[in-house]
C-alpha cells in the first residue's frame, strides 16, 4: 500500500515539511513518487520513518542517522558497523537516562521539601 504525505504526516505526527525535510536529507531514499510528481510512500518507508523519529528522539544528529542510511543502502557488508553504531547510541542513551534519574530525584526532594514548607506554614498561620 502507498501512503500520501498527508496520510503519513497523519500517522507518524510530523508535518509534511519534516518529511520533505528528511527526504532530502537523505534520511529517506527510497520514497517513490507518481508520474505527475507527487511522493508515495510504502510501508518500507513508514518502517524506516519509525526508526529516524525513535534515534532523533533518544539525541541521534540527523548526520549520525544519515550515516546510518548510508549504510544500510550499502547491503549486509555494513551490518557490522550498523551493529556497532546502534550499540554506541544505546550506551549514549543509557547515559542520558542516569543523569535524567539524578534530575528527576533532585526535583522529587525539592517537591518534599516544598510540600513540608507548605504544610508548616499553613499550620502557623491558621
Amino acid at each position: 500500500m502507498n501512503y500520501s504525505i498527508k496520510q503519513v504526516s497523519e500517522k507518524t505526527n510530523l508535518k509534511p515539511y519534516v518529511l520533505r525535510y528528511y527526504e532530502k536529507e537523505g534520511l529517506l531514499p527510497s520514497v517513490s513518487r507518481s508520474e505527475s510528481g507527487i511522493r508515495r510512500y510504502s510501508e518500507y518507508d513508514l518502517e524506516w520513518i519509525g526508526l529516524i523519529c525513535c534515534l532523533k528522539n533518544t539525541g541521534m544528529s540527523i548526520k549520525q542517522i544519515k550515516d546510518f542510511v548510508e549504510l544500510s543502502l550499502q547491503g549486509n557488508e555494513t551490518l557490522k558497523k550498523r551493529c556497532d553504531l546502534l550499540i554506541e547510541h544505546k550506551r549514549n542513551v543509557e547515559e542520558q537516562i542516569q543523569e535524567m534519574q539524578i534530575h528527576l530525584q533532585k526535583v522529587a526532594c525539592k517537591i518534599n521539601y516544598f510540600t513540608a514548607q507548605y504544610e508548616n506554614y499553613n499550620e502557623d498561620n491558621s
